[in-house]
């Protein structure tokens, strides 16, 4: 049976560095799919080995007639406080930005996270 890709790659994982002592690079878990772990050299090498445990992990369901766990969805939202002073700023940036705060914060994380991949 065929595993859409759509699904393997929906379901939520942490990628952390390993210890020299635990061989070094990157493990990468999916809390969703109890023991599918992975890891790799890179975070993009752990997240490629990742993807190919996931296709495994739901083969492996598949075969056994067992349940395809489903991904869990996220929210898309949360509260954050912060200090009053981060807070002006940010509104201030917003401002001069001309767009909403919320769109402002959305994209300053999102460029974090992209200089955090390329690194």
């Amino acid at each position: 049976m065929k595993i859409d890709k759509s699904l393997i790659h929906s379901y939520p994982f942490t990628i952390r560095p390993l210890s020299e002592a635990d061989g070094g690079g990157f493990a990468i878990e999916y809390p969703d799919l109890p023991g599918c772990i992975s890891d790799g050299e890179t975070p993009e090498e752990a997240l490629k080995h990742g993807s190919d445990a996931v296709k495994a992990y739901l083969m492996n369901c598949v075969k056994h007639g067992d349940q395809v766990p489903s991904p869990t969805a996220a929210s898309g939202q949360w509260r954050q406080r912060v200090p009053r002073s981060l807070h002006s700023r940010l509104v201030a940036k917003a401002r001069q930005e001309g767009v909403s705060l919320n769109t402002l914060v959305t994209a300053m994380i999102a460029e974090g996270l992209g200089q955090r991949r390329a690194s």
